[in-house]
């Protein structure tokens, strides 16, 4: 190579990093976990934080263009059916004593961080357990409770206070699936709840400052909603996403590029409680 040729590609090289050095890299969705479309991988794949691992994530600060939700799942309740557990959905049931804990873990766990605002589901359940996050932030938040109605869970209708048995095993994957034509009297589909979910979630996002965080305190099938819309899950498979009683699940929203940030799901503190009854919702 000549003298000459060997000068010029120097240049070219020093040419091509200064140039790169003022290219802005594209947003990117960020996930914990990739859809694979079985139900079954989908909840295995979510026990990476998990009460009996006894981890603790780490998080880094919310970035400037982002704002942070934490999404709590409210503790075990006390199921209508006694010991023939019965869906309940929308109906006002009580935390268990063990949910009450659950609740409490759960604030105990938020507490290391600064929230704007602690917003909740109207119903009782999830009241308690946001009103638990509020009394340990109660020097760092002058916040109220913000409470949506579109939080609220997924209202069974006629099916509330109906065993799996007595529903069919049939009804329910065709309900799972999305087949609106199935959807119970007086009921909601699961398309109908994840629209009004989102529109809650993005009213609390509203009231949240760029850089800071807010907690919502709510239900499995809420959680869901804003999870799988997260990880850009369809609707249809939703129902196979792990969120435990009283765990949380820590979502950044970047609003200049529109991306989702999870950086854990369904994580539960190791605090020595016994294993939560989870029965049909």
């Amino acid at each position: 190579m000549s003298v000459t040729a060997a000068l010029i590609l120097v240049v070219v090289a020093l040419c091509a990093a200064s140039a790169s050095a003022f290219i802005i890299p594209k947003p990117v969705k960020t996930r914990i976990l990739a859809f694979r479309g079985a139900a079954s991988e989908i909840a295995a794949d979510a026990e990476m934080f998990s009460e009996e691992h006894g981890d603790t994530p780490s998080l880094p600060p919310v970035p400037a263009t982002a704002k942070r939700l934490f999404l709590v799942r409210h503790g075990e309740v006390i199921n209508p059916g006694g010991d023939k557990p019965v869906y309940y959905g929308a109906l006002d049931v009580p935390l268990s004593s063990l949910g009450e804990d659950e609740a409490q873990a759960a604030a105990k766990y938020l507490d290391r961080f600064d929230l704007q605002h602690v917003a909740a589901s109207p119903l009782t359940r999830a009241i308690y357990g946001a009103r638990e996050i509020l009394h340990l932030q109660e020097y760092k938040t002058k916040s109220d409770l913000v409470v949506y109605e579109g939080f609220k869970e997924l209202d069974r209708g006629d099916w509330c206070g109906l065993t799996f048995e007595e529903i069919g095993a049939d009804m329910m994957r065709r309900f799972d699936d999305c087949d609106e034509s199935v959807t119970p009297a007086n009921g909601e589909s699961f398309p109908s709840l994840k629209d009004r979910v989102l529109t809650a979630r993005n009213e609390l996002l509203s009231i949240t400052d760029f850089g800071n965080a807010s907690a919502v305190v709510s239900h499995l099938q809420v959680t869901r909603s804003m999870l799988s819309d997260a990880l850009e899950v369809p609707t249809n498979k939703m129902s196979g996403l792990k969120v435990a009683t009283a765990s949380v699940t820590c979502i950044d929203y970047d609003i200049s590029s529109g991306s989702q940030t999870i950086h854990f799901q369904s994580y539960k503190p190791s605090v020595g409680l016994q294993q939560a009854r989870d029965m049909a919702n």
